[in-house]
């Protein structure tokens, strides 16, 4: 059966969501039917289908009290089917609690996949998002019940682009420190003279050294510290508002796929070593909009200072979020492994800081541990 042919999977909430004379969707033995078109032709009348419309009518259809509905009436459903419902087990859940030996079991990827018909672990993940069978609804209730694999899930069948998408966590400060410490004394310099453009001569600044001065160290090191508090918000709001775009995403597989390669392969799978911090191709994209209207709303050696101290604190983020997941912890970093842990099994929804909580609680979504 080819993709395009395989029966859609649904979740209650999809089924829920139809529940007019415009859009009637019921359920009946776990598939879903669309039965917009048949409500002006019920014999019952349409009070009868609406009442139920958006629920599991198997009870109502064998009462024969309510309405007796013939074998006939079974087979006839059969036209309207448009797809079945997805398991409603979950793994995350309210009542989950953080320890600090926390050690998940691996999930059995052959029973995974017969029970959820999702994703199936054993194979390439992007072709099967891209040829995604499943609603919206489904994508997310699944994507965020984690799985667990003693090796990272392939995203692509040849190695050659595989590779691309696994960054062991000391290549973010290997790319990015330098690149830091490269606008830092750029920063400094630009304050008293004119340099060259970065893409003339990256390394021009470090033939400067020896002119450094404290005032210019000074002179940068207020934005710097500007940048680091810069870092926090969008560490929070990216978090919350780009990974966590849930309501607002399409239903369309291009939009899930690229959901899933953005933030939501890290909540299916939150214990994979190499996908904890990003490659450096995706941040060297989504930082490119910011450092750019840094570089509009102030004077270059202000923002070079401020995307210096950003981009540090980035580097802290993204280590900081692997030791969350990984490593024994000092105390404080220990509270918030359990904080961001609980963000992945109790709660997606609260708890989007990783390296502190200050703006969960500025904005209210503080997540109880």
């Amino acid at each position: 059966m080819t993709a395009s042919k395989r029966v859609r999977i649904f979740a209650t909430e999809d089924v829920a969501n139809h529940r007019s004379a415009g859009s009637c969707w019921v359920l009946l033995r776990g598939k879903v039917y669309d039965v917009t078109a048949f409500i002006p032709d019920h014999p019952g009348g349409e009070d009868f289908i609406l009442k139920n419309a958006g629920s599991d009518v198997e009870n109502t259809m064998k009462d024969r009290d309510l309405h007796d509905h013939s074998d006939a009436a079974y087979d006839m459903l059969e036209e309207y089917v448009i797809g079945r419902l997805g398991t409603q087990a979950t793994t995350v859940s309210d009542d989950w609690e953080a320890t600090d030996d926390f050690k998940p079991q691996d999930t059995d990827t052959a029973e995974d996949f017969a029970k959820t018909q999702f994703l199936d672990l054993r194979q390439p993940l992007l072709w099967q998002m891209w040829q995604a069978n499943f609603s919206k609804s489904y994508y997310l209730k699944q994507v965020h019940q984690p799985r667990h694999l003693k090796r990272s899930a392939r995203l692509f069948g040849p190695d050659i682009l595989e590779m691309f998408t696994r960054t062991v966590w000391y290549v973010v400060p290997m790319v990015w420190l330098p690149i830091a410490i490269n606008l830092f004394v750029r920063s400094m310099l630009q304050f008293t003279m004119p340099l060259p453009s970065v893409w003339d001569n990256p390394v021009y600044p470090f033939s400067k050294l020896s002119s450094l001065t404290l005032d210019m160290f000074m002179s940068t090191l207020p934005f710097f510290f500007l940048g680091n508090i810069i870092w926090t918000l969008l560490e929070y709001g990216m978090h919350r508002f780009l990974f966590h775009i849930d309501e607002l995403l399409p239903d369309k597989p291009v939009f899930l796929t690229l959901h899933f390669l953005l933030h939501g392969i890290h909540h299916y799978m939150p214990m994979d070593r190499l996908r904890l911090v990003m490659p450096p191709i995706l941040f060297a994209i989504l930082q490119a909009p910011f450092t750019r209207l840094a570089y509009i709303l102030f004077p270059i050696p202000v923002a070079n200072g401020i995307i210096s101290g950003s981009f540090t604190f980035y580097v802290i983020y993204d280590c900081m979020h692997y030791a969350l997941h990984h490593t024994m912890l000092p105390t404080y970093m220990r509270e918030m492994k359990k904080y961001h842990l609980a963000h992945h099994y109790k709660n997606f929804e609260l708890g989007f800081g990783v390296t502190s909580k200050i703006w969960d609680y500025v904005f209210n979504t503080v997540l109880p541990v």
